[in-house]
């Protein structure tokens, strides 16, 4: 099975850089057969690196039986990077005892300045992105996988279906605490976390309520 290795792990990137993928969108975006992705998606489900999901909307399909799509579980997510945490964790360890808790702090935000430093350059070059849209093109270029749901009333919600530290952010959830506020601050609003990778949730997920202005907008 060592020959099968590089294109499963081109499965596995391809899914954790795009989200969960049917079977037919994996062999077009690959360049391989049908056949040869349902050879390597099977195996990986038995394995437990994917898992099989029915499709969140069947409404633009037509006739017959949806296809399930596959997207990362945790072990899956654990292949990626992984090398690297012990150093990670190890560092910041180091900071914490010889620069105490504000200096782990000021790290975590410099980690996500890029967020800020990003967003009114991304918004500009597509004018038609609404701001939680900004937020999920930045995030997935910097390997979160992020998307936007859409919440009646309440706003949107912003998806990260991967979080590339998430394993450092289980012992320092200071990192998830900057990405939350620096995304308040660009957005100059109040948003909230309701749930993380890092602490066992299956999505990083932010509710960013909506402004009046933008409630009217949607009315009208």
């Amino acid at each position: 099975m060592g020959h099968d290795q590089p294109t499963r792990q081109r499965v596995a990137r391809s899914i954790l850089v795009n989200g969960p993928s049917t079977a037919a969108a994996l062999a077009e975006r690959l360049d391989l057969t049908p056949a040869a992705v349902r050879r390597h998606l099977d195996l990986m489900v038995d394995e437990g690196v994917l898992e099989a999901r029915e499709p969140r909307s069947q409404a633009t399909r037509g006739r017959g039986r949806p296809a399930k799509v596959f997207a990362l579980t945790e072990s899956g997510r654990d292949g990626f990077d992984q090398q690297y945490d012990d150093l990670a964790v190890q560092a910041l360890r180091f900071l914490a005892e010889t620069g105490g808790d504000d200096a782990v702090r000021e790290f975590a935000a410099r980690r996500v300045a890029f967020i800020e430093e990003r967003f009114e350059t991304v918004r500009a070059a597509d004018p038609g992105l609404g701001s939680a849209e900004v937020l999920a093109r930045i995030f997935t270029d910097e390997g979160y996988a992020a998307a936007v749901r859409e919440l009646p009333v309440v706003g949107e919600q912003l998806c990260q279906q991967h979080c590339p530290v998430a394993h450092v952010a289980h012992e320092f959830p200071q990192l998830c605490e900057a990405e939350t506020e620096a995304i308040s601050k660009v957005l100059g609003r109040h948003v909230q976390r309701l749930a993380t990778i890092a602490h066992g949730d299956g999505v990083c997920t932010t509710c960013i309520p909506t402004t009046p202005t933008e409630k009217k907008e949607r009315v009208s």
